[in-house]
């Protein structure tokens, strides 16, 4: 029994080590599509130009490359007011005119533009963040990397400095499943909201 127990210590360890060292790197390659327009400094094609010079310097081959699940609308809502993410999913560049009491109430407009894609550029960047968590979550990566993520500034009903969906609150939210607290260091040169 004893010795049962010391092997199967030894065999945790073993996998937390293993995935200590593993790297999951979450991208699809749609997320370069995204445009938010002309003059807009956001532009989503940066990250497929990153993706590009991680294959170029052979980095790809020392992780897991992952294509992220686009959540759903009902995973937005853990954080997200309904009526906010069904704006988010309904709205689009052709029906603007429609929308244009939600558009204002929802903060969206120069910073947050309307645009082709908008609802599926917010499940791809937000389905990286949350299953990074979901990944670290189950051992399965010691780190993980979602640069399409990191859309700090969206409140609960509210877009806000180029973001819509807060992938960061969706991922908080999933590490504490399994995790009493979590540390979140942000690294911009702003305040997240």
């Amino acid at each position: 029994q004893l010795h049962h127990h010391k092997n199967q210590k030894i065999k945790n360890h073993k996998r937390l080590d293993m995935s200590a060292r593993k790297i999951s790197y979450f991208y699809d390659d749609e997320v370069g599509n995204y445009y938010y327009g002309q003059n807009h400094p956001m532009k989503p094609h940066r990250i497929r130009m990153t993706h590009n010079l991680l294959l170029n310097y052979g980095l790809y081959s020392k992780m897991e490359i992952i294509r992220p699940e686009r959540i759903s609308e009902k995973e937005m809502t853990k954080f997200h007011a309904d009526d906010y993410v069904n704006f988010l999913r309904l709205v689009n560049t052709d029906n603007t005119l429609q929308y244009s009491k939600q558009l204002y109430n929802f903060n969206v407009g120069d910073d947050c533009p309307v645009f082709d894609g908008l609802y599926q550029f917010c499940q791809i960047s937000a389905g990286g963040s949350v299953g990074a968590a979901v990944k670290l979550n189950h051992e399965e990566a010691g780190i993980c990397i979602n640069w399409a993520g990191g859309l700090h500034h969206a409140k609960k009903s509210e877009a806000s400095g180029f973001c819509y969906i807060n992938d960061i609150v969706l991922a908080i939210l999933e590490l504490l499943k399994y995790h009493r607290r979590v540390l979140y260091i942000d690294i911009d040169v702003h305040h997240g909201d």
